[in-house]
């Protein structure tokens, strides 16, 4: 028998505006294992908070805090200069809004996992890492931190006695020292499909990723984020879905 992988396929949603403002998240989630819901610092307002939890408890995936920097026009994903106490109050108050609504369905809440600039810092700054942990940690040390592989986010988690979940990116280009090429720079994101599909077969099967210089990288895919706010987000969503199961890839 063919070896089989495991892997679990994330994607980040409820990130719009009002209840009826879901872009492409109802199509999206039969095809995905876990979801972050964005918490409303980013993105999100608690109506289409509570719409998202809702859906994902009837696709009975895993739910996930996904908390951000408080930057609405830039949704999040421009650097601020916040201390260590303040990441650890920003993601304890965003956990409990997220964490409310998933009982308030009658759900549990599964992981946490930061978002944009906020993911991105604490991945290289160890002060914020250890923030952002001691926070998860203390509102329910039960709960998963994804962070990205091998980053200074995972090490925090594991030194705080979470559960950590090494993440890696579909539609990403990586560095040579195992980081994501910033938005900021040409070739960031992998607009391709079947070159997405490929990047994501090769870190699940040999946990190797070719950075965009060229070299290979040696990465753990404990997850696979995809974005759902493309255009195709959704065909892009269901190709990768169809391929783990001709790949012999299983979701956890």
């Amino acid at each position: 028998m063919a070896d089989q992988f495991v892997a679990d396929l994330n994607c980040d949603m409820g990130e719009g505006y009002g209840a009826w403002n879901m872009g492409n998240d109802a199509a999206i989630m039969p095809f995905v294992s876990s979801v972050n819901i964005a918490c409303g610092f980013h993105a999100g307002d608690p109506a289409i908070m509570r719409k998202t939890v809702k859906l994902a408890l009837q696709h009975a995936v895993f739910i996930g805090a996904h908390p951000g920097l408080p930057d609405i026009q830039g949704f999040g994903r421009r650097d601020m200069h916040i201390t260590a106490e303040e990441a650890y109050e920003m993601v304890v108050y965003q956990i409990g809004a997220l964490s409310a609504f998933v009982k308030a369905e009658g759900g549990t809440l599964h992981h946490v996992k930061p978002h944009g600039a906020l993911y991105n810092m604490a991945a290289t700054k160890p002060s914020l890492a250890d923030a952002i942990a001691e926070a998860i940690y203390k509102v329910d040390p039960s709960l998963v931190l994804y962070g990205l592989s091998g980053s200074e986010l995972i090490r925090s988690g594991q030194k705080a006695g979470l559960q950590v979940a090494n993440e890696v990116f579909a539609d990403r280009t990586y560095q040579p020292d195992g980081t994501l090429t910033s938005r900021k720079s040409p070739g960031a994101l992998i607009t391709n499909h079947q070159e997405s599909l490929a990047q994501v077969l090769k870190m699940v099967k040999e946990g190797k990723v070719v950075s965009q210089q060229g070299t290979e990288v040696a990465i753990q895919a404990d997850t696979i984020c995809i974005h759902g706010d493309g255009t195709s987000a959704f065909t892009f969503a269901e190709q990768i879905y169809h391929t783990f199961q001709k790949e012999n890839i299983r979701f956890k």
